[in-house]
């Protein structure tokens, strides 16, 4: 099973040895390929051998770069790697709008249920007004309720006067913990032969990330969750190196799922594969969607 997160902040060369990936610095590390989830590069001076590449692509693994400012732009992802894609991507274009709508609604009431959680967890007030908003959630949420909770919900959570466009460290560290778990939910429709291009409710042609914006949805509040708790007292502190991991390890944290509890990153499959079964004909009754129980990283079974 995969469960390793391997962040490289420092200048390195990586290249394959048979069946593992090694880490060529100061004090080279090996890791099996086959535990790995995701690799974020986030330094300029570190170079990947094609082996490497191919292996990450053989193995599923989701390969980060990040920009100039160290946040994730790109994500290398393996190339139609399920056995039965055409189908799958077939039925994705095929999905009849009732069924799109209604499985929306389920995404928008599970993301404002696990907002409402997050903040009983920080001991905020005013998380039973977001359940609210989460029982009145109908199809296609025509009553726009998720805009209308994370309008109250933001400046619940960190502060009146926060706002998501403000140059400060808690919304760099939302926006690298954001864009890692949409990378893990592409890889994860990938690998589940859908194209992540087309969206149940996000459209846009300009992006190629639709459909896991729309998975991504529930899975938010987790990355909330720890931001809030770990955010410095100086508001323009700079996401250090060990934010970034610790951001990263977040894909290793238990969420509650219709099977029981498992880390973020199994769930991110499991989620991927109802949504699989509601393109093969099943009504939105068949998605499996998190519930946020706290911060607990995963006990793996070695």
């Amino acid at each position: 099973m995969v469960w390793r997160s391997v962040v490289i902040n420092r200048p390195a060369r990586l290249k394959r040895e048979h069946f593992a990936l090694v880490v060529e610095q100061e004090q080279s590390a090996r890791v099996p390929f086959e535990d790995i989830a995701v690799i974020v590069l986030n330094h300029r001076e570190i170079t990947l051998t094609h082996p490497v590449l191919s292996a990450c692509a053989d193995y599923g693994i989701g390969l980060y770069s990040t920009g100039d400012n160290h946040q994730p732009n790109g994500v290398f992802m393996p190339f139609l790697q399920h056995s039965r894609a055409t189908r799958m991507q077939r039925l994705q274009l095929s999905l009849d709008k009732p069924t799109t709508k209604r499985a929306w609604a389920r995404i928008v009431q599970t993301k404002i249920q696990n907002q409402a959680r997050c903040m009983e967890l920080l001991g905020t007030t005013g998380a039973d007004r977001l359940a609210s908003y989460a029982r009145r959630v109908r199809s296609g949420d025509g009553g726009n309720l998720e805009a209308q909770a994370s309008a109250y919900y933001f400046p619940q959570v960190f502060g009146r006067s926060f706002h998501r466009s403000q140059a400060v460290w808690v919304n760099a560290a939302l926006d690298y913990g954001y864009a890692v778990m949409r990378g893990a939910c592409a890889r994860a429709l990938v690998q589940h032969g859908m194209l992540p291009s087309i969206g149940l409710f996000h459209s846009s042609e300009q992006n190629a990330f639709n459909l896991a914006d729309d998975l991504i949805e529930s899975y938010r509040p987790v990355v909330d969750l720890h931001v809030a708790q770990q955010h410095p007292a100086d508001p323009d502190a700079e996401l250090q190196p060990a934010d970034k991991a610790a951001l990263v390890g977040l894909l290793n944290v238990d969420v509650a799922m219709p099977r029981g509890r498992m880390s973020v990153l199994a769930s991110i499959e499991q989620a991927a594969e109802s949504l699989a079964r509601l393109y093969d004909g099943g009504s939105e009754q068949v998605l499996e969607l998190p519930g946020l129980i706290g911060l607990r990283q995963h006990v793996f079974e070695m």
